[in-house]
């Protein structure tokens, strides 16, 4: 089998009917489903299947719905290929708390647990200091951290994310994103506004991190059995009690994403699988990735997708 990594799509690539069709021809995907229902307190089932899409886009919501679809396309995956093994695990954002299941880090119970308390925590945040997040396209980090350094303007404003070389996310109230957003825009940037309520991976959403870590201590986490290059640090982390002072503060940090997948593609990586609704991490890794490389990327959440997944892991 080909050397390979499982990632994990987070907010932003959900969908209505998303999980559907595994779900509703498999009774494993459905006893999955069940779980993650009774764990949550939601139906996370009408929600992904049929919507309405303003209600399964609710951050309450929609951490635990997207969590599960993620879990239930990684089952359906072992189930095709039974003596896989990945080499690396990771997920973005919201989608490393899959990575940290498939690494073996977290039951799936207490993985549905967690993102269900952190959508809590993070509605709250979101509503008690609301904001927003925009793509900075055309830019290097080096140039917008300088402008960061630069921007002397009125509200908060940071970067969420380092998604690739020229696709940097920023995250903060209306003025700081304005006044910022501006300012990348004289130095050639494109920038777009993205269709999210709360300022995530800010200090908007740092009320979060201390109700969150304590919450995590009544949470077993067990070292990885996989090798997981983390948001926070683009590096991967062994310890159960480092990995959640880690999670704990990725609610509020940058995510180190262009790092991380540039790291397992040094390691030696050769398949790029994304586990998940939508194709968001597959179409970021075409613009990580040079342009004649040997690298495969696919996208996998139907049953159709999950063969040509299986395909190209066995080579």
């Amino acid at each position: 089998m080909k050397k390979t990594a499982i990632i994990f799509p987070g907010q932003g690539s959900q969908y209505i009917g998303m999980g559907q069709e595994f779900v509703e021809a498999d009774g494993e995907a459905a006893g999955l489903m069940k779980m993650a229902e009774k764990v949550s307190g939601f139906p996370l089932r009408q929600l992904c299947f049929k919507g309405p899409m303003e209600d399964l886009t609710r951050v309450l919501h929609l951490q635990p719905a997207l969590t599960i679809i993620n879990l239930i396309c990684l089952q359906q995956l072992n189930k095709a290929l039974p003596d896989f093994s990945p080499v690396r695990v990771a997920g973005h954002s919201l989608g490393e708390y899959s990575a940290l299941y498939a690494a073996g880090v977290l039951t799936a119970e207490d993985t549905l647990a967690l993102v269900t308390r952190r959508g809590e925590f993070m509605e709250r945040e979101g509503a008690s200091n609301p904001g927003g997040m925009r793509a900075v396209l055309g830019l290097t980090i080096e140039e917008v951290d300088r402008l960061l350094v630069e921007y002397n303007g009125a509200g908060t404003v940071v970067v969420a994310n380092h998604n690739s070389e020229k696709q940097i996310i920023i995250s903060g109230d209306n003025d700081g994103l304005d006044g910022l957003g501006s300012l990348c825009r004289d130095n050639g940037a494109k920038v777009i506004p993205l269709k999210v309520s709360v300022a995530n991976h800010s200090p908007l959403v740092a009320g979060a991190v201390a109700d969150f870590a304590a919450y995590m201590e009544t949470i077993n986490f067990n070292e990885p059995r996989v090798s997981v290059p983390f948001n926070v640090t683009a590096a991967p982390e062994h310890n159960p009690v480092a990995i959640r002072k880690i999670m704990a503060r990725q609610i509020a940090s940058r995510v180190r994403w262009y790092e991380s997948i540039n790291s397992m593609v040094d390691s030696g990586v050769e398949v790029f699988i994304e586990l998940g609704p939508k194709n968001i991490l597959t179409g970021l890794m075409k613009k990580i990735l040079p342009r004649k490389s040997p690298v495969i990327c696919l996208q996998a959440d139907t049953p159709e997708s999950l063969e040509k997944a299986v395909a190209a892991i066995k080579g």
